[in-house]
């Protein structure tokens, strides 16, 4: 049996590497998920217009500092816009009449959803919906409008000066 465990513990400490690597992955996959929610955290509500790039797991930050992740999101069949819902860190008193906004980081940079806090002195609390929100820009299509208005004013000129 010894000579059989020296002849095979490279073959055993691979396998033992494979093993806590998959452990340490489940374990990551489930946190990014949104799975691994802080315990207690307080459940609100916000509908955005496009929720391009937010998905389950997505941050939510408050002056670029984490705050929650997002938990759920689903197409609201009257209004046809996205409900997202948001898990949010217990401990964080965000005033009731805060904004929400889906931004990103740069433009290859990661999506999440910004919250802006207001004025008021009552704090969200379970259940609550931000009604102030500003979904996802598309910035392929703003690069698009550039491209196709820069070249828009030089064929102008060319129908002036086939004018008679």
């Amino acid at each position: 049996m010894k000579s059989l465990l020296r002849e095979n513990i490279g073959e055993a400490l691979v396998g033992l590497f494979v093993i806590l690597f998959a452990i340490w992955f489940v374990w990551f996959a489930y946190g990014a998920t949104g799975g691994g929610a802080k315990a207690g955290a307080i459940h609100v509500t916000a509908f955005f217009p496009n929720s391009t790039g937010i998905n389950v797991g997505s941050d939510v930050r408050v002056a670029g500092m984490k705050v929650g992740t997002v938990a759920e999101q689903a197409l609201d069949p009257q209004s046809y816009q996205v409900k997202v819902k948001l898990a949010l860190d217990p401990a964080l008193k965000l005033p009731a009449d805060s904004s929400a906004a889906i931004t990103s980081e740069g433009f290859l940079g990661a999506t999440f959803i910004s919250l802006i806090p207001g004025g008021d002195t009552v704090s969200l609390k379970e259940g609550d919906t931000i009604a102030d929100t500003q979904g996802a820009m598309d910035l392929m299509g703003m690069v698009g409008q550039f491209i196709n208005k820069s070249g828009g004013s030089s064929g102008s000129s060319s129908d002036e000066a086939a004018k008679p």
